[in-house]
């Protein structure tokens, strides 16, 4: 029936077939009414009325057959006509001139397809089926079956579709971009990379899947036509337009920016890329073809990825050992790629540190290229990321020098070393050097000489990397520590040898070997600069551990170099001495603050330290030699003095480091009472100003009185000081002219014994102060003396009375009378004119157990002579009238003259009762009034034993003259 159909009825017939998706009816039509359905108008019936949702494969066949005019024969087929049968021609006529075909034209953006009608039916038809139904993976079934009939299909494919299908289809259908083809075929080619690379390298992506990314979706990308810039085929014309600043292929352009970007803000993309993909010409286009480059444009993108992968290196913003790892893979790459000279593996160059200096020119390490390592890397005129072999050896150094910085603790990138190579800037390298070799020494090894040695060499090859021997001559060396000298560098590396204990190795570096790295006296300087660090570090004051023995071995590891005469070794011996010595001592100078040995190092007057010592350590006084030694120490070790001292000075310095020591200890025993102490040291320790004789270097020799400012304090505090319950006993009970048995009485004998020492040693202004309180303990004294004298002679007149009453009674009597109270009284009159009183002293006589000299002592022999010849009584008696003018000969109180002075009582501790010296009152009952020609009734009341002590009293008094410089008697009668 279909032969009767008119040709409009055919039409409609074949448009309801299309509608309906009855590819075969239509396929049968076409066959058989060949002459009305022509290929051209029932491609335009097929491109307006077949759905798009239609799989390709359904209609690709019929789509080749009406290009080929081959069909299959048809004569068995049945066509159901039913459809348009009823229409009348008119009408038939009418609906054909309503369908309003859609035109085979070529689409928008579609320059230079060719215009055959199955070419502009592919293309419509294409983009058709991705606006009306988003199948876009539909699309390579209907155009694969005719990829060699045009290139304009292969290129829209392969570029276009095969891009946007992976991106949305296959990679990432979770997120695809949301773009129609025509809308990704006009987007900007920046634009259309990061669309396609909107999700490559994210975190929540496998870095393995970068290389996939970028050789699936940008490769395939790149391979249309469209991507390049018009006009620019050859070789001459590529370059220029690289010159330019880019532009040549802007798509490529953006791959570049983004994989920088990349290696500035998430440096594992950029490295898993570069590793994972060689450039354009390492495309995935999936089997449909292959990218045809021209040299000049397949150039183009080698050299500008290679540029942009040594970019991405100096990029890498993280200082770490993986990213400087991917650092130097990103060169080993490139040096692949472009065929330059091969990079050795990172732990072969690590281990060998080649030369690489000799490789470096002089336009790589220019200073200009600061600036080509911040700005334009990607630029063709950055001699930095240029891709040759020059390049890559200066940023394989970089990587080289950054990796052994970080591995040693000193994070630093690669554009951080190439900033220390290029700007060349000594402080900058100093320090860098300085932290490098501080990190080794506190985080390497303490026992692995492997180790340090390996480390001294990469800290000397980053000076050089690895410069030949002379070449260096010719010029800075290049590497990152160029600026900083070898010595520098040398003694940097002795410190962390000595800081971690390697003495052996250091030894066998710096003093043993034939070509020793330092001179003598920088290698001198250094092991004492080191040792006073490890005092200064050290905690324990025990020079047997930690920083003091550290200190101690670094001195005696180099004994060639360090000689135990050496001044400054002496000085170091002595400090870890004295700091030895406080060791056995609580110490506690700041509160909640341990001691530690810098503290004394630093100390403004290290002396008083021993202070705290005597605070804080009870009975710690009784140790006065070991005191005296660790002032000694201090003195030795240079503590007492900001500059160093000449041996006079020393010798002064020690003297008075004694004095104070002693004046300390006495007033350390004073405040915990233990006043036998205190008088021990003021007896034995205490001694006149020294005189120090000095030799000049012309011969000459001046003698300086050494300054004691410290003792006489001492000693005039002991004299002050007055027994409590709490002070310690006396050890004997004789020992003075007036000693006995009463303690009261022995501890004014030894007060004033102090009063004298601190009188021999005072200054001339103190004499005042001192002689004030000599005469209060003399005044006490006194008064104890008559006390005991009046008890005496209580006891007499008692025996007196026994022996009267023993007369009445008879001899026998008298015999068994206690004391010997019974023999006759001229016996006992002439035994009483044999014998001392009983404030006479043992010791006076030559007692050998007595104790030291007093004050008083001076005149036992006096007494003794008294004693003989009493005859000279009167003499003494006028002797001790004289005392207030041989008092004034020292200047006590600024008076003058001898004239007679009245006996007064009552002065306070500090005044002497507003009167001159000469007014001053007599230092014992023995200096009154009285005269020496007194009337015989008043001398024959006057008891024998009390002439003895007048006479005594006298002698006493000329003896306490003399020793203040008072004129003698003689000359005060004259």
């Amino acid at each position: 029936m279909a032969l009767l159909l008119s040709p409009a009825k055919l039409v409609l017939l074949a448009v309801h077939c299309t509608v309906n998706s009855d590819v075969d009816t239509l396929a049968t039509l076409a066959a058989r009414h060949g002459a009305v359905l022509k290929k051209d108008l029932l491609l335009r019936i097929l491109l307006t009325y077949l759905p798009e949702t239609l799989p390709s494969s359904h209609y690709t066949d019929l789509v080749q057959r009406l290009e080929t005019g081959l069909f299959p024969d048809t004569a068995d087929a049945e066509i159901d006509c039913s459809p348009v049968e009823h229409l009348a021609e008119e009408d038939a006529a009418k609906r054909v001139r309503k369908l309003r075909l859609l035109p085979l034209t070529l689409p928008e953006d579609s320059q230079g397809a060719s215009e055959d009608a199955l070419t502009l039916f592919l293309l419509r038809r294409t983009y058709k089926v991705d606006e009306e139904a988003g199948l876009i993976d539909e699309l390579p079934a209907l155009l694969l079956p005719f990829l060699n009939h045009s290139p304009c299909l292969r290129t829209l494919l392969v570029s276009t579709i095969l891009p946007l299908l992976r991106r949305n289809c296959e990679y990432y259908p979770h997120e695809p971009v949301p773009f129609t083809l025509r809308d990704f075929e006009r987007l900007p080619d920046s634009v259309a990379v990061n669309s396609l690379l909107s999700r490559t390298g994210t975190h929540d992506v496998d870095l393995s899947l970068v290389g996939r990314d970028l050789r699936g979706l940008v490769a395939p990308w790149l391979s249309g036509e469209k991507r390049w810039k018009q006009g620019t085929h050859d070789a001459g014309s590529t370059e220029a337009a690289s010159e330019e600043g880019g532009g040549l292929c802007p798509g490529w352009d953006q791959v570049l920016c983004w994989l920088t970007t990349k290696a500035s803000k998430d440096w594992k993309v950029a490295v898993s890329a570069i590793q994972q993909w060689d450039g354009p010409r390492d495309a995935d286009l999936g089997g449909w073809g292959s990218v045809e480059l021209s040299d000049s444009h397949r150039d183009y993108l080698e050299q500008s990825y290679a540029r942009a992968a040594l970019a991405s290196a100096y990029l890498i913003p993280e200082a770490s050992l993986e990213s400087l790892d991917g650092a130097y893979n990103i060169v080993a790459k490139v040096a692949k790629l472009r065929g330059l000279d091969p990079v050795s593996p990172l732990t072969s160059a690590l281990a060998v540190l080649p030369p690489i200096t000799e490789q470096i020119p002089d336009d790589i390490t220019s200073l200009k290229n600061t600036a080509h390592m911040r700005n334009d890397l990607l630029a063709p005129s950055n001699h930095l990321t240029a891709p040759t072999d020059a390049p890559v050896a200066f940023l394989q150094a970089l990587i080289l020098s950054a990796h052994i910085l970080t591995k040693a603790g000193c994070p630093c990138t690669v554009r951080r070393a190439g900033e220390l190579a290029l700007l060349r800037d000594e402080r900058e390298q100093k320090a860098e050097a300085a932290k490098l070799t501080h990190s080794l020494s506190n985080n390497g090894p303490k026992t692995d000489d492997k180790f340090w040695v390996k480390a001294r060499n990469e800290i000397l090859w980053l000076r050089d990397w690895g410069a030949e021997d002379g070449w260096s001559a010719e010029g800075t060396p290049c590497g990152i520590f160029g600026q900083v000298k070898r010595d520098f560098l040398e003694v940097e590396i002795l410190r962390a040898l000595l800081s971690n204990t390697r003495y052996t190795l250091a030894r066998s570096i710096y003093e043993d070997a034939p070509d020793q790295p330092l001179e003598l006296n920088v290698l001198q300087d250094t092991i004492y600069a080191t040792a006073m660090t490890a005092y200064d570090n050290a905690s324990n004051p025990n020079r047997t551990r930690g920083g003091l023995k550290k200190c101690d071995d670094i001195i005696k590891a180099f004994p060639k170099t360090i000689k135990r005469s050496d001044p400054q070794a002496k000085r170091i011996e002595a400090l870890l001495q004295a700091t030895h010595s406080l060791s056995s001592y609580r110490l506690v100078l700041k509160q909640g603050e341990p001691f530690s040995p810098v503290v004394l190092r630093v100390h403004t007057d290290p002396i008083s330290i021993i202070a705290k010592i005597l605070e804080q350590n009870p009975k710690s006084y009784t140790q006065l030699h070991d005191l005296l030694s660790l002032g000694t120490y201090m003195v030795e070790a240079g503590l007492t003095s900001k500059t160093p001292l000449t041996p006079e000075e020393e010798t002064s310095h020690r003297l008075t480091a004694e004095h104070r020591v002693a004046a300390m200890c006495i007033n350390a025993a004073l405040a915990e009472d233990d006043f036998e102490t205190a008088y021990s040291y003021v007896v034995n320790r205490i001694a006149p100003a020294t005189t120090m004789t000095t030799t000049s270097p012309n011969g000459s020799t001046t003698a300086a009185v050494v300054q004691d400012d410290h003792s006489w304090r001492a000693a005039l505090q002991a004299g002050k000081y007055r027994r409590t319950h709490r002070s310690s006993s006396s050890a004997t009970g004789g020992g003075g002219l007036f000693s006995s048995a009463n303690a009261d009485v022995r501890h004014l004998e030894q007060r004033i014994e102090c009063l004298a020492a601190a009188l021999r040693v005072g200054p001339q202004h103190t004499l005042q102060e001192i002689v004030n309180a000599f005469r209060r303990a003399e005044e006490e004294l006194e008064v104890l003396v008559r006390e005991e004298q009046e008890r005496e002679d209580e006891w007499d007149a008692r025996g007196d009375q026994l022996l009267r009453s023993g007369h009445a009674t008879g001899t026998a009597s008298a015999a068994i009378m206690p004391g010997g109270f019974g023999r006759p009284a001229a016996a006992a009159a002439a035994a009483k004119a044999r014998r001392p009183s009983k404030t006479t002293v043992t010791a006076a006589a030559g007692d050998e157990d007595a104790a030291p000299m007093s004050l008083f002592d001076l005149s036992r022999a006096s007494v003794l002579s008294a004693q003989r010849n009493l005859s000279a009584l009167s003499g003494l008696q006028r002797s001790a009238h004289g005392l207030g003018a041989r008092l004034a000969g020292v200047g006590v109180g600024g008076g003058g003259g001898n004239k007679p002075r009245d006996t007064v009582r009552g002065h306070d501790d500090n005044d002497v009762g507003g009167r001159s010296s000469m007014d001053m009152p007599p230092l014992s009952a023995a200096g009154s009034t009285t005269s020496a020609g007194s009337g015989a009734e008043e001398e024959k009341r006057v008891r024998k034993r009390d002439q003895l002590r007048e006479a005594a009293m006298g002698t006493l008094v000329s003896g306490v003259g003399w020793l203040v410089g008072a004129p003698p008697p003689s000359q005060s009668r004259d």
